[in-house]
């Protein structure tokens, strides 16, 4: 696979972090943004073809100023991994805070459409990928959970319809949807849940084991590996798909 020109964003952590080591394993070029400056700092600087920005995906001004960069520094872009986003408050409807609503749609949703709007222009002078990282939580009703499971279930609308619009440019468009991931935030996943139930942690990472056909948590590097293929030369007529990767799950619970 020749060398591709990678941008991840909220990479600096987590799974986008893992995504952008395996994209740095095949010698790819890798560009990560983050909100976070901490993160940046933590891996700044960690492999020579690495390059890390601090941004708000919210922030037109922000993302602007990240496409002209990058345009004069590489000229286009292979992948744009659209990772960045927020679980929000594990509440019942009717008590879930509106704040925290629009904060999970701008971030989730609005976030998304910021970056893949200004940076579509880069990928059209290399026919490249997209890969929108939705979740389990874009495939079934979330109890608890309203926001996030709206955002990701919107995610699919926005993936489908960027593949039509962006296929005549060569451009591939996928969504991925992780089920419980190995890290801190599943741990705080968990963590909401006991409270709002009143059961113990452990017992809600049982319950949610339970209702997988494979009785275990994915790890980021799986995720990685199928974003890597995604964007590869042997996915190129792959568009348009959503790819679960969460031990064949039942119920987002």
């Amino acid at each position: 696979m020749s060398q591709q020109r990678v941008l991840i964003t909220a990479g600096a952590g987590g799974i986008g972090w893992a995504i952008a080591q395996a994209f740095l394993n095949t010698n790819s070029l890798v560009h990560i943004v983050d909100v976070s400056a901490e993160a940046v700092d933590k891996v700044a600087g960690s492999h020579e073809n690495l390059s890390t920005s601090i941004g708000d995906v919210t922030s037109v001004e922000d993302i602007a100023a990240l496409a002209s960069d990058l345009e004069n520094r590489w000229g286009g872009l292979d992948v744009l991994v659209s990772n960045a986003g927020i679980a929000g408050p594990t509440a019942p409807v009717e008590e879930y805070d509106a704040g925290a609503w629009k904060a999970v749609m701008d971030i989730n949703l609005t976030g998304s459409f910021n970056v893949v709007q200004h940076f579509v222009p880069l990928l059209k002078t290399s026919g490249g990928s997209i890969l929108i990282m939705s979740s389990l939580a874009g495939r079934f009703g979330y109890p608890n959970r309203i926001a996030y499971s709206t955002s990701k279930w919107g995610l699919i609308g926005f993936t489908k319809t960027l593949s039509l619009e962006l296929g005549p440019f060569g451009i591939t468009v996928n969504s991925i949807h992780p089920g419980a991931v190995n890290g801190p935030r599943l741990e705080q996943v968990f963590a909401g849940r006991a409270e709002v139930s009143g059961r113990s942690v452990e017992a809600e990472m049982e319950a949610g084991l339970a209702n997988q056909s494979i009785k275990k948590f994915t790890d980021p590097e799986d995720i990685a590996a199928l974003a890597v293929f995604l964007a590869g030369p042997h996915a190129r007529t792959i568009s348009g798909q959503q790819f679960p990767i969460d031990g064949d799950s039942k119920a987002a619970q």
